[in-house]
């Protein structure tokens, strides 16, 4: 199994020393990079990693407090000169501390335990919904996207609202599509993905339509796409 990792650290040597580690493993290799939290979390949501190597004292969002709003997926190991913030992150849930400079050997062994921890066999639990992570102003907003009723395009972001909030994601609606096809949403126009549980109504507008959701939002149906929703909404709905 080759480790997809995304490397995490605002200081441009050590991300180069980290890719050259890696690059001299034959099970790992890295997908992307970021110099601070804002932009990992739109390379996390963007390429899935399996780990994130993750520095812990950042400018702005620090690494401790970026782990904590990850999911299960992807695993944390914490790379970090200050040995001091150990007991934060195992309290975050890290699988490895690796103390900078980090040793090759050393980051071969915590990429081991990354290794087993996601080939062991997990208890029947019910399924995490995913969750869309958005900037809002000097934050990052972390909702799960069954809180979403409708992804919508806007200029060259993708918005989506909550409790009335609009927020703007970089992840693209093909790409939200994809990840969030198996919780039951679907591309009614090339600009509109609404959560199909979430229809109240469907209005014919001239060739197209418009559905009616249960948050009061509405979206455009394109002509080709209402045929399909309609079917879709006559069927009982899957079971996961």
């Amino acid at each position: 199994m080759t480790l997809r990792v995304v490397i995490v650290d605002d200081e441009p040597p050590a991300r180069r020393r980290l890719a050259r580690l890696i690059a001299e493993l034959d099970d790992a290799e890295v997908v992307g990079e970021a110099g601070d939290a804002d932009d990992a979390v739109t390379v996390i949501g963007r390429v899935d990693p399996d780990v994130v190597l993750l520095d812990v004292r950042m400018p702005g969002t620090d690494g401790v407090t970026l782990a904590r709003m990850l999911d299960v997926r992807p695993a944390v190991v914490f790379t970090t000169a200050h040995a001091e913030f150990a007991v934060d992150a195992f309290d975050a849930a890290a699988i490895d501390y690796l103390l900078k400079p980090v040793d090759r050997d050393r980051l071969a062994r915590a990429l081991a335990r990354v290794r087993a921890r996601l080939s062991a066999p997990r208890p029947a639990s019910p399924p995490v919904p995913p969750r869309v992570m958005a900037r809002l102003s000097n934050r990052v907003a972390v909702h799960p996207a069954t809180a979403v009723t409708r992804f919508w395009s806007e200029q060259k972001y993708t918005a989506f609202a909550v409790d009335g909030v609009e927020h703007l994601l970089d992840e693209s609606l093909g790409a939200l599509e994809a990840r969030l096809a198996g919780w039951g949403f679907v591309r009614v126009h090339r600009g509109e993905l609404i959560q199909l549980a979430r229809v109240r109504a469907v209005h014919e507008v001239g060739d197209g339509g418009v559905v009616e959701l249960d948050d009061g939002q509405r979206a455009r149906v394109s002509r080709r796409a209402l045929p399909e929703l309609r079917r879709r909404l006559t069927e009982p709905p899957a079971e996961r």
